[in-house]
Order: C-alpha cells, then sequence, then structure tokens
C-alpha cells in the first residue's frame, strides 16, 4: 500500500448475491455487473502470469468472462465462464449442472494453462508452420461432432478428462503446451519411451524460440 493512501473498502455484495436461484436466473448476464474477475479467479490469473514468466514467456493472453471457456481463432486470449467471478455464481451453477467446471483451483488452473496454449498458439500463428502441422496435423480439419478417445494410446499426451488431445489437432498442441508449462511436470520422464515425447520436445523448443518476444 503506498505511503498516505486510505485503506482500500471491502467491496460492496452485488445486489444479486442473495437473491434466490429463481430470482437470480432471471438476471440477465449483462445486468450482473461483473467489471472484473473477482478475488478467487484473479489470484489464479495472476499464478498463471507468474507461470509463464517462469518460462521467459512475454505473453499475456486476453482473458474475459462470458457464457462458457472458448478461445476464438486467431485471437491470443480465452474466454472464462462467468460463474467463476463469484461465489454465488458459483453455487447457482452448481445447482444448476452438478458441478462448476473450473471451480476448484486444481482445475482451474489445468484449463488456464490449456486455453493459454490456444491463446499463444494465436499470437504466434504457430499453427501455420510445417513443423506444427507435422506433429500435430492440420488446423483446419474439421472438429469431429464425436471423438473415440484410445485410452491406452501413447501418441497423445495427457492432460484434462476424456484423453481431449485427441479431439483435433488445435487440441493436441493446447494439451502438449499444458503438460510443457505446468511447473514440476516430469514430461521428459513421463513421456520418455512413448511416440508422443516428439510433441512436448517441440513445444519446448518452439518456447525457447518466442521467449522474450511480445
Amino acid at each position: 500500500m503506498a505511503t498516505g493512501s486510505r485503506p482500500s473498502r471491502r467491496p460492496a455484495k452485488p445486489f444479486w448475491a442473495k437473491y434466490t436461484d429463481e430470482d437470480l436466473l432471471d438476471v440477465r448476464l449483462c445486468d450482473l455487473g461483473l467489471k472484473d474477475p473477482g478475488p478467487m479467479l484473479q489470484a489464479r490469473l495472476e499464478r498463471l502470469q507468474q507461470e509463464l514468466e517462469a518460462r521467459g514467456l512475454s505473453f499475456t493472453p486476453r482473458v474475459w468472462l462470458s457464457s462458457e471457456w472458448f478461445s476464438p481463432d486467431g485471437v491470443p486470449g480465452f474466454a472464462v465462464p462467468f460463474y467463476l467471478a463469484h461465489p454465488r455464481l458459483m453455487a447457482l451453477e452448481k445447482s444448476m449442472m452438478l458441478q462448476v467446471e473450473g471451480g476448484r483451483e486444481s482445475e482451474c488452473m489445468r484449463i488456464l494453462r490449456h486455453e493459454t496454449g490456444h491463446a499463444i498458439d494465436n499470437a504466434y500463428r504457430l499453427h501455420y508452420r510445417a513443423q506444427w502441422r507435422g506433429h500435430f496435423g492440420r488446423y483446419t480439419q474439421p472438429y469431429p461432432e464425436y471423438y473415440q478417445p484410445q485410452p491406452y494410446s501413447q501418441h497423445f499426451v495427457v492432460h484434462l478428462d476424456r484423453w481431449y488431445a485427441q479431439a483435433h489437432p488445435a487440441e493436441d498442441f493446447a494439451e502438449t503446451f499444458a503438460v510443457w508449462l505446468t511447473p514440476g511436470s516430469r514430461w521428459r520422464q513421463q513421456y520418455m519411451t512413448w511416440p508422443a515425447m516428439e510433441t512436448p520436445s517441440w513445444v519446448d523448443a518452439a518456447m525457447k524460440e518466442v521467449a522474450g518476444t511480445p
């Protein structure tokens, strides 16, 4: 705190904080007044930034609140579900969906690292490189309506549930980046004998190349 500054006031509770589930469901997303990610999500985003900086990456993904997790093509950032911005909204999500995707810190950090993989891929246009296509496949390949994962395949890293790296080349890269970024990851030992070892090794080389580049 700067010398002579006044202590910061505790933020006022939003008008809908004590609403019943039924009443809260009637409030439009744009009327919730969510102007920042909230203390919990902000702390996790700051932790993500520290992980990026520890890897020498001069990259800060653009992050905004929306209805769900997603990273648009060509955008160096991603959306985070609005309910993670406030405990009352998380409680509503749990009541309606029986789960809160990203509610637990460990799960949230895994998803944040994955979405950052998409964002950094867009920022540096990595999927335009022939080597990217050689390791992961065609970025323009249509997403399947459903995919049938092979749980025992050693051609893909494992990060999010449901063997998500197998869903699409873009997801394969994002999952591989997340494995590479995770602090304390022992990917060299874990994938040493797997064909998948080639992908985190390539990500490691590519990130060293772009490190320090805005």
